[in-house]
Parts: C-alpha cells; structure tokens; sequence
C-alpha cells in the first residue's frame, strides 16, 4: 500500500503498529474533503490487507486538536447536493473503520468536535491527554451528529448521558469523559503518543489472528443477544485454532519464553 496522502500522515512502527496523524494542523486537523476521501482509502485497505498492521494509533498534529470535525470554511454554502455527496464519503470511511479488522486507539490530543468526536467513537478504545475536549455541536448548528456518534456514544456511557451530550451540544473535558466511561485512560499533555504506542505495542505483539477474532466477538456483544453472539464467538473462536500462532503460543508457554507470532 502506497502511504502517501495530502492530509494524513501515516507510517509504521515495529512492531507493526500503524500510526495515522491527521494532518491540518492550521485548521485543527478539521475534515475536508480530500482529508475524508483519504480516510475512507486508509480504512478501506485495512480491511482488504489486515496483515498491514496489528494496531492502529491514530491521533491529529499539533497539540491543540486531534480533529475539529468537518470543515466548516468548506461547507459554507453548499448545496444540499454537495454536501449529502461529500457526507456519503464520511458514511463510507466510518463503515470502512467499523468493518476495519485491526484494532483502533484513538489518542486524542486538544479539541475532539463533532466528526473529530465521532472518529474516536469509532475507535476500539480512546486515550486522551489532560487538556482534551469533547462536543458533539451539530444540533446548534441545524444538523445532527451523522457519523454514527448516536450509536457510538450510548455504549460507551448509556443513553441517558448520550442524550443529554447530543442535546445540549455543550463540550466537556476529560475528566468528565473518563468518569462516564469514554475515555479508557487520561494521559499527560506530552505522554499521550507514548502511552497510545505502549498500548498498541501491547496488543501487536499478541497474536494477530487471536486478537482479530476478539476483537469481532467483542464488537457483536452489544449488538446480539448473548446466545446468538456467543454462537459467533465459538465460530470466531474455531478459526484460530488451526493457526501455526496457537501452536506457538502453547510451545512458548511450555518452554518459559516469548512466543514469536507470524500471523497465519
């Protein structure tokens, strides 16, 4: 895959771990349309090639936001046709993340607005330094939020808080976001990237077909009743035996040292 985008930044680190900056700094890394087109291509190729990476990290440059949302600059007076064009595009990368079988963390470094909030949401789990902050503002501005954060948000601090976030378009920081179950670890300002890519070295030393088969069986868990999803985990569960890495993991454990995973 050719790594070489106009707004994101992306590169890989051993142990395969895939960091995705977003890239607009003067604008708070908000969303444009060749920012949300390259989105859909990054997260697209995941699907197609997981062996690209066993962890993604993906964060926004600079210190003052991880993402802002879709830019606004852009949108102003667009037709109803262009905008509901360039949404589509949003649509498709949010499902692209969500289809994306490589876990996601989201480092949420500044001000997480409205689209920039939904792709955290999207994420498998978020870390967020000190001095982040959160809205979902779209209802005063005359829309709604439309990038699955009504979804997103209410598994991760119920509906009741969702709805009052959603409502109000009123932002909040991270404490608030950690105590309501949103943000998984709050980080100090200049550790957040490092605390994200311990995580993910964490998780890509695992094995990548174990991990990837959790991570589906985890995602249907809110989605299906218990035995329906639990008949999904033992089908999950199946296609990780016959990998040379749960051979690996055993021999590791019996001779007391790292296993070594090769992904197949």
């Amino acid at each position: 895959m050719e790594l070489k985008f106009e707004t994101l930044l992306a590169s890989v680190q051993d142990p395969k771990i895939m960091l995705v900056t977003m890239n607009r700094p003067q604008a708070l890394n908000a969303m444009n349309t060749q920012m949300m087109s390259e989105l859909r291509e990054l997260f697209t190729e995941f699907y197609v090639a997981p062996g690209l990476a066993n962890c993604i990290v993906i964060t926004g440059a600079g210190d003052r936001g991880f993402c802002s949302g879709a830019d606004l600059k852009e949108r102003d007076g667009m037709s109803d046709e262009a905008w509901k064009r360039q949404h589509a595009i949003v649509e498709q990368f949010i499902r692209a993340m969500f289809a994306c079988p490589i876990p996601i963390i989201a480092a949420v470094n500044g001000v997480a607005f409205g689209g920039g909030f939904e792709i955290a949401l999207a994420c498998d789990f978020i870390y967020a330094s000190q001095d982040a902050k959160f809205a979902l503002p779209e209802v005063t501005r005359g829309i709604m939020p439309g990038a699955a954060g009504p979804q997103n948000l209410p598994r991760a601090c119920g509906v009741r808080r969702a709805k009052e976030i959603v409502l109000t378009g009123k932002a909040f920081g991270t404490d608030e976001a950690y105590e309501w179950g949103i943000v998984n670890k709050v980080c100090a300002s200049d550790a957040l990237l490092d605390d994200a890519l311990a995580t993910a070295r964490v998780i890509a030393e695992n094995a990548p077909i174990g991990v990837r088969q959790a991570k589906k069986s985890l995602d249907k868990a809110t989605e299906l009743d218990r035995a329906t999803g639990y008949a999904f985990e033992i089908e999950a569960y199946n296609l990780t035996v016959p990998s040379e890495d749960r051979l690996e993991g055993v021999k590791a454990f019996n001779e007391k040292r790292k296993p070594v995973f090769k992904g197949r």
